[in-house]
């Protein structure tokens, strides 16, 4: 199996244009995605929704570009491996440092993110729902630099973290995710907007696939450079981080009107003076098209 995970991680790579990362690639060999899956059988998705899914009790399976259901009632799955792969590529994350990762499911990407860090970094894998995250901690029990924390996304990085990995949409980024990124530290987290117009009983959305562009925000100093990774689908945030029916419209206006790739900075807490330098303006914060 473990020649397969290799030829696995190469075509993940290959699939999503990277090219001489080969801490990257030892991490998609080393960890056995079968054992953040629960028992078989499994049910396997197509990455792009135009052919029926599979239900299958052979792990060769999981090794190529597929989604894996994990709750499939709530649309939670595992994730699509050469997404990932481009998402940390671009985050770049270095033996040594502390990352957060935020909707971390049942750990997998956590392990790759602990592979690599190394043993003189840190991952808190942080996931709200009970289920997800008692099999996170089964998981990862003998991942020694990764903790699981069953809590709210947006109450963490609680302390200076290098990396926040944000593995679900938001309308808006939380509090935490700004104001505890270390210097030169990197967010990664998918903004998004659902279509539906209807809204719940409690005036919140929770439970939909938001679509959006993955957001590279990088600590300058006193200010934020940001950067679009490309269009992403990802399950849309629940309690505290779902926005209302108004914020979520006016981010789809912009995601209609507007091209994320002109996107260079992120302001957070600022007075904006000149808001046609903006592609989107939020309660609070702002993305702009200026460097920081």
């Amino acid at each position: 199996m473990s020649a397969l995970r290799r030829i696995y991680a190469r075509q993940i790579l290959a699939r999503a244009g990277i090219r001489n990362n080969q801490a990257l690639e030892e991490a998609f060999a080393a960890v056995p995605r079968e054992n953040f899956l629960g028992p078989p059988p499994w049910e396997l998705l197509p990455v792009y929704f135009d052919r029926k899914g599979v239900i299958t009790d052979d792990p060769a399976l999981l090794y190529q570009d597929v989604l894996v259901s994990l709750q499939g009632h709530r649309f939670v799955n595992n994730g699509c491996p050469a997404l990932h792969a481009a998402l940390l590529h671009a985050v770049a994350v270095r033996p040594g440092e502390r990352v957060t990762h935020i909707g971390a499911g049942t750990g997998y990407y956590s392990a790759i993110l602990s592979h690599l860090v190394g043993t003189t970094g840190q991952v808190t894998a942080i996931e709200l729902d009970a289920e997800l995250a008692d099999r996170a901690r089964i998981s990862l029990a003998a991942f020694a630099n990764v903790s699981v924390v069953r809590d709210y996304g947006s109450k963490w990085p609680q302390e200076e973290a290098d990396v926040v990995y944000v593995n679900f949409g938001v309308g808006r980024p939380a509090d935490a995710w700004i104001e505890n990124l270390a210097k030169d530290g990197r967010l990664m987290f998918p903004l998004t907007a659902v279509t539906s117009a209807i809204m719940p009983k409690n005036n919140q959305r929770t439970g939909e696939i938001g679509n959006g562009p993955a957001l590279l925000v990088t600590r300058h100093g006193v200010g934020f450079a940001a950067k679009s990774l490309g269009p992403v689908a990802f399950v849309h945030a629940e309690s505290d981080l779902a926005v209302t029916n108004e914020e979520n419209e006016r981010l789809l206006t912009t995601l209609k009107k507007r091209t994320a790739g002109f996107i260079r900075c992120l302001k957070w807490r600022e007075s904006i003076v000149a808001p046609e330098r903006y592609w989107h303006i939020g309660r609070g914060w702002a993305l702009g098209y200026d460097e920081p």
